[in-house]
């Protein structure tokens, strides 16, 4: 096993993987930028390194940096966690040069499994079903024929990232330009990339992914499905794991796929296969994510399993020590994410935590970096923590995540929290029918239930608070873009 690991990440992520390196008598190593000077992260591991100013870019996005601060360390290897750098073939590159174990997969399956254009083609090869689109990346000259002969309403997506940033639904060939041009704006400054591709929209479908893992002696395996229908502007909030809506030959087969995948790039360590689940149960390969995912937690709920740790032991060299066979899923698991948002609107907030009291119990869980004094910072993801709950039954599951909601109280900066709960009582997720678009539609029943001309003034006055808060701190494009996105969208009562 290794015997010192550094974490170049930050915030939650960065402590649940400190824990998982505690337990098995590992050693890490922090890495922070001066906005992150007293974080939870820093405070927690054995040893922490300064790797430069606020901003990603100068910091947690500097390969050099971290590559320096390991070697100053003398760490073993370097774990990613999921954003920043984790998905980036040549920091992977720069790791091993450097004769640091990168925790995740080679270069060479990042690469193939990175570009949504070449993961579509290794799908296709490997026996997985796609969603019909172009063959592959596209110029504007071409995107009016492609789009004719794909037929309405279809999506524009980024070739390069994630995170749901570089996509657009259009529905009217007269949107097609600008939908292109947003796309490839968002793509550009959050990627660096403006590559986009078309593929037809699928009404009303279930987001559904596939866990795998697989080792350097040729053994993989998956841990079943999640369910990541409950998003909006295609960024996750609830999560549930088994899904309601599919019926054992349907996660076999779902599962099977994935596997295969992941056969034929010869990938290693923790990986994710998303699906695109159609009303008539028919199902699509989205893309592939070759990370650990943020909603990572209620697998190891169901299976009794530390993703974390089978990723060190991989990374390793050890063959996985669990069997398909010995794999089962037990019980049911819910994750939300609490945001620093509006719980209305859904729009950005900021401040300072004054008093945190957390849920605890048996079988919740909850993987954060909080505490009383945090403030939210405009230079990184806005992620506050994840509440886990698990249940016997999908019913049980349910009623503890409420319970669990009621009992955390964060004060001093808004939250999502009686958002998610609005959610949690809605027949549509009770029921498990809920698909991708379900949180938009809820939004906009808040809106049109509420008073039109006061609901107006309070989103106006919140755009041009959160206007003025994105001159003052300078953030990403994208970010500016997506906000603004939002609040309009809000005024007019419709979707982003």
């Amino acid at each position: 096993m290794l015997s010192k690991v550094l974490i170049a990440n930050r915030g939650e992520i960065a402590c649940r993987i400190i824990r998982t390196c505690q337990r098995l008598g590992i050693r890490t190593v922090a890495v922070y930028s001066k906005a992150d000077q007293q974080a939870l992260h820093v405070q927690m591991a054995d040893e922490a390194y300064y790797i430069g100013p606020p901003p990603a870019a100068d910091s947690y996005l500097r390969i050099d940096h971290i590559v320096n601060a390991a070697k100053k360390a003398k760490a073993d290897a370097i774990h990613p966690g999921y954003g920043f750098l984790s998905e980036n073939p040549k920091f992977v590159e720069a790791v091993e040069a450097a004769g640091i174990v990168f925790v995740g997969p080679s270069a060479d399956a990042m690469r193939r499994m990175g570009d949504k254009v070449a993961a579509r083609w290794e799908a296709v090869a490997a026996g997985v079903p796609v969603i019909p689109g172009t063959d592959g990346e596209i110029e504007d000259t071409e995107a009016v024929a492609a789009a004719q002969q794909l037929g309405y309403p279809l999506m524009v997506k980024a070739a390069d990232g994630g995170g749901g940033m570089g996509i657009r639904l259009v529905e009217r060939e007269e949107e097609l330009v600008t939908a292109i041009d947003r796309s490839r704006t968002q793509s550009q400054g959050a990627f660096g990339s403006s590559r986009i591709y078309l593929e037809r929209h699928i009404d009303r479908a279930s987001h559904v992914e596939i866990q795998v893992l697989a080792d350097h002696h040729g053994n993989v395996v998956h841990l079943f499905e999640r369910d990541c229908s409950v998003q909006r502007r295609n960024q996750k909030i609830l999560e549930e794991t088994p899904s309601p809506k599919i019926n054992q030959s349907q996660r076999e087969a779902m599962c099977d796929a994935a596997m295969r995948l992941a056969q034929h790039i010869g990938y290693t360590n923790a990986g994710t296969v998303e699906f695109l689940l159609a009303q008539d149960g028919q199902f699509y390969f989205l893309e592939a994510n070759t990370r650990l995912q943020v909603e990572h937690p209620i697998t190891e709920m169901v299976t009794c399993l530390d993703l974390v740790e089978l990723q060190l032991r991989v990374a390793a060299g050890e063959k996985l020590p669990v069997k398909q066979s010995n794999i089962k899923q037990r019980g049911h698991a819910l994750e939300a994410r609490i945001y620093p948002e509006d719980p209305d609107s859904l729009l950005p907030t900021a401040g300072t935590v004054t008093e945190l009291t957390e849920p605890e119990g048996e079988h919740v869980r909850v993987d954060g970096a909080l505490y009383s004094g945090y403030t939210v910072l405009p230079h990184y993801e806005s992620l506050m923590a994840k509440l886990i709950v698990w249940g016997e039954d999908r019913d049980q599951a349910m009623e503890s995540m409420r319970q669990a909601l009621q009992a955390y109280q964060i004060e001093g900066v808004m939250t999502n929290i009686p958002a998610i709960g609005r959610v949690l009582s809605h027949a549509a997720f009770t029921e498990g029918t809920y698909h991708t678009a379900f949180l938009e539609g809820l939004l906009n029943e808040l809106v049109t239930a509420s008073s039109g001309k006061e609901q107006v003034a309070v989103i106006a006055v919140a755009m041009a608070l959160a206007q003025d808060k994105m001159a003052r701190e300078r953030p990403s494009r994208w970010k500016m873009h997506g906000r603004r996105a939002a609040m309009l969208a809000r005024l007019s009562g419709g979707a982003p």
